[in-house]
């Protein structure tokens, strides 16, 4: 058995004709897809703080507690956007962290994982976020500025759109076929006035395919906080998960600063 010992962060993706993965670690790298088939073993082995490197539990987010409510890159505006004021001059944490995020260039878009969801994205994050939510496709409704407009632009759309992804059927693949880009279209007269002027009449979908041998019917997910060791043969990658062949899903990007040692075996 080969093994590494790894910090854990969310896998890096490359999106090609099927999504790359890896783990990225020590100036080295694991292509994660040359795994498929082979059994993989997991045990937790301790903390790092992503923010502090300290030695200490992760509370959120790859974030020790103390870090968690201090930290600017996780304020409140991260997971609700209409709630960022950097482009007031406004300080939340860190203003000058929080321009350099929110006064950039964000999509607002419409994705598919089991059904059509709304989401907001800096642009450079596209198509890294459409693939860690596992997304089988994507289009953007419009560009806007600022983290606030996409904010209020995906709020203006919650009335119409889910904004949560139902993650048990991204991972069994069970998804309703569905036109993004007439769905875009039609998405065009729920938008807030403050944002009209951004529309562009013509975008195109993105359709993304993940490295799955073949998809579970039944899952069971794994927390390594109640279960510190397992292994399993790995049978897929999609979203942020791993899939076993048992039915054991295993979210990367939940477990950010734990370590571990990861072992790979062939398929007995």
């Amino acid at each position: 058995m080969t093994s590494y010992n790894i910090l854990l962060k969310k896998m890096t993706t490359d999106l090609q004709n099927t999504v790359n993965y890896y783990f990225i670690f020590d100036e080295s790298f694991i292509f994660i897809n040359d795994l498929l088939g082979k059994i993989i073993s997991i045990q937790h082995t301790g903390y790092q703080c992503l923010n502090c490197g300290k030695a200490k539990k992760i509370f959120s987010q790859g974030h020790c507690f103390d870090c968690f409510k201090m930290s600017p890159s996780v304020g409140d505006w991260i997971m609700k956007p209409e709630l960022s004021t950097a482009h007031l001059d406004i300080q939340d944490r860190d203003l000058a962290y929080e321009k350099s995020v929110q006064l950039q260039p964000h999509i607002v878009y419409l994705s598919l994982t089991s059904e059509v969801k709304v989401g907001v994205t800096r642009k450079t994050q596209v198509p890294t976020r459409w693939i860690d939510q596992g997304a089988s496709a994507a289009i953007p409704i419009i560009e806007v500025p600022n983290r606030y407009l996409a904010g209020i632009t995906e709020v203006a759309l919650k009335k119409h759109y889910a904004d949560k992804t139902a993650w048990q059927k991204m991972l069994k693949n069970e998804c309703v076929e569905t036109d993004l880009e007439a769905e875009r279209l039609k998405a065009y007269s729920f938008l807030p006035k403050e944002v009209t002027q951004y529309w562009e009449k013509d975008m195109k979908s993105t359709f993304l395919n993940y490295p799955v041998l073949h998809y579970p019917q039944k899952i069971s997910s794994i927390n390594l906080e109640k279960q510190p060791e397992f292994s399993g043969q790995l049978i897929g990658i999609k979203g942020q998960y791993l899939l076993f062949e048992n039915g054991q899903v295993w979210n990367v990007r939940s477990h950010e600063g734990y370590s571990v040692r990861l072992g790979v075996a062939p398929a007995q």
